[in-house]
């Protein structure tokens, strides 16, 4: 357990008396943070157990962009606590205070840090994206033009809300925190993996789910993945139906699904996979005109898994697994098309993913316009071999690179030293079908990880592949888990996890329709999952090798 003392905040803060039981706190405000509302929840739909939900703010500000900027948090506090501490990390561009439940990453939503008794804090990072509705779709990313806001998105916001939300926490119940959690997915794996490294002996455990880690760098991805679909048709949507997603995951699945010892709709053996699988096989040969691809679509795909490369073929990001999850609504709607008219229907990484590089991971950085034509074609005339220095650029206003300011310290020569020596621990998993940020980027930091550690990197991280899941749970893949269990016993009683144990929700409607009712074993990296014999639903006949 690490030491939270918060005596000298208090002492400092000068309050007077506990925050009450009531949730009476609007008298709070000290050095720039001011308690803006508090009200008691009773349980209910919205509310999976009674308890006070607290808002703040602090570090106002004025942005060299003229516009206003300040770190807006929540922080629920149930009736019967737990006597811990959970820093919710969120995702995207942040800029929205979300709800401080703590997501546990699983399909299961109903399950939460809040439901479990912790106290949960969720912030907006430090901007608030309804200022810069004026911007259209280009506002979520246009706090990007003020350096500070860059660096509250990286960085800073977590630093600074983390003692004043854990001394709200231990005023309120009157008691120490006992031990501290940061949860976050996607961006917020991110924010999980920075803390790590900038703030090692702050939290005890840490829950990372399918992490941007390497964020500016993943972003190059998104000009390739539309240069390369655009090269097909003239629309993102069009390059690639439905059924031609679902051929590719077909034909992936002849060629792996076997590859763990059971052909079962779930590639277990995801680095089999990638030797094994031919692209080629998806093209149509001579006089074949269905169930196939044209050359131009394959030639496409092999560019996106091959990733993003420099003037001289080296690489800029990361290769890509090839797995079912491909034809997923998920991988679909990050990477080809949406069902959103605003958007022109176009994918996430056309609008959110354009507005971003433009205007958060280059420097000096390019405001756009907010249309959906006009971001889609900033992706189309981003040369990615003469324009991928951007992210490491600095300038005379904007002193720390997007790589800097985004990336956990040390991302290409990983040891997590200090983090390892205060005791913490990290779980992270990453679907294998991440249309966004990809798991063999996961990999290979951890691989390097270890390295640096001595093969000793599972003694403190511990990182699993979940085979045919996209960006977040759901997809052909098991979304049923619990992953803080493990961590709190990890963190707290010394017992180090081994596989998961990971079903399928009901919810998961291309779960279920691909593999059906059964249990899987998430092995530990660089583990596989293999079938021994016995029923082929159950992970009792899964060992991981």
């Amino acid at each position: 357990m690490k030491l939270h003392g918060w005596a000298a905040f208090f002492a400092a803060t000068a309050l007077a008396g506990p925050l009450a039981a009531a949730c009476d706190v609007q008298a709070l405000s000290h050095d720039g943070v001011a308690i803006t509302g508090a009200e008691a929840l009773p349980a209910g739909d919205d509310s999976p157990l009674p308890h006070c939900r607290v808002t703040g703010t602090m570090n106002e500000r004025t942005g060299i962009d003229g516009m206003p900027y300040a770190l807006d948090f929540e922080l629920r506090l149930p009736d019967d606590w737990n006597g811990r501490f959970v820093h919710q990390f969120n995702g995207g561009n942040d800029g929205v205070v979300k709800p401080a439940f703590g997501p546990l990453l699983s399909g299961d939503k109903s399950d939460t840090a809040l439901s479990r008794g912790y106290a949960v804090v969720s912030s907006n990072a430090g901007h608030d994206s309804d200022k810069f509705k004026e911007f259209g779709l280009a506002g979520g990313a246009r706090f990007g033009l003020d350096p500070a806001a860059r660096a509250a998105y990286g960085y800073t916001a977590v630093r600074d809300l983390n003692p004043v939300a854990e001394a709200l926490v231990e005023q309120f119940y009157g008691e120490d925190i006992a031990y501290t959690y940061g949860i976050g997915s996607s961006n917020g794996g991110r924010h999980a993996m920075v803390a790590a490294v900038r703030l090692p002996e702050v939290f005890d455990g840490l829950l990372v789910g399918y992490p941007g880690f390497n964020l500016p760098r993943a972003a190059l991805q998104h000009a390739l993945d539309v240069q390369a679909f655009r090269s097909v048709s003239d629309e993102l949507k069009t390059a690639f139906s439905r059924e031609d997603m679902t051929l590719v995951a077909e034909k992936v699945l002849a060629a792996c699904d076997g590859l763990d010892g059971l052909e079962d709709g779930w590639i277990g053996d995801t680095d089999g996979c990638l030797a094994t699988f031919d692209p080629a096989s998806l093209t149509c040969t001579d006089g074949q005109n269905s169930a196939c691809l044209s050359p131009e679509q394959t030639v496409a795909l092999v560019t996106i898994h091959a990733g993003p490369k420099g003037a001289d073929g080296q690489p800029l990001y990361s290769d890509w697994a090839w797995d079912s999850g491909i034809a997923s609504g998920n991988w679909r709607f990050w990477k080809l098309e949406s069902p959103i008219p605003p958007w022109g229907n176009k994918p996430i990484i056309a609008v959110m993913g354009a507005s971003s590089l433009a205007q958060v991971f280059t420097t000096p950085p390019t405001p756009v316009d907010g249309s959906p034509e006009a971001l889609e074609q900033f992706l189309m005339g981003f040369d990615i071999a003469a324009e991928a220095d951007k992210i490491f650029a600095t300038d005379a206003t904007f002193t720390e690179s997007a790589m800097t300011f985004m990336t956990p310290p040390g991302l290409d020569d990983p040891k997590l030293t200090e983090f390892r020596d205060a005791g913490g621990k990290m779980l992270i998993l990453h679907g294998v079908s991440d249309p966004v940020f990809s798991v063999r980027d996961t990999a290979a930091w951890y691989d390097r990880l270890d390295a640096n550690t001595g093969g000793a990197a599972g003694e403190f991280a511990l990182f699993y592949r979940n085979p045919g899941m996209p960006h977040g749970a759901g997809g052909p893949s098991t979304d049923a888990y619990d992953l803080l269990t493990p961590l709190v016993n990890w963190v707290e009683n010394g017992d180090r996890p081994g596989a998961l144990i990971a079903g399928v929700t009901e919810g998961n409607a291309e779960g279920r329709a691909a593999l059906g009712d059964v249990t899987r074993k998430l092995c530990p990296y660089p583990q596989v999952a293999r079938y021994t014999g016995g029923d082929a639903a159950s992970h009792e006949s899964f060992a991981c090798e």
